[in-house]
């Protein structure tokens, strides 16, 4: 799951930046509120689940979002 999401991040930053579970999406990674949303929906498709709207402000780090994938899919 984590290198499949890194891989959705790669298309986002341009960043060196060593992805963990710890990451900062925004701050570490430097996506602005509107790749933040792009993202969602990119990992709605990969993962196939529905992020909320309310719930997108919540996944400030990788590892929130792997949690989040853990907590709504069967894959």
């Amino acid at each position: 799951m984590m290198e499949r999401l890194i891989k959705i991040l790669s298309d986002y930053t341009e960043s060196d930046v060593q992805i963990t579970e710890d990451t900062d999406i925004m701050n570490d990674l430097g996506l602005s509120s509107f790749d933040i949303i792009n993202l969602a929906g990119d990992v709605e498709d990969e993962f196939d689940i529905i992020i909320p709207d309310d719930d997108i402000p919540t996944l400030r780090t990788v590892g929130d979002v792997i949690a989040f994938i853990k907590n709504h899919s069967d894959k």
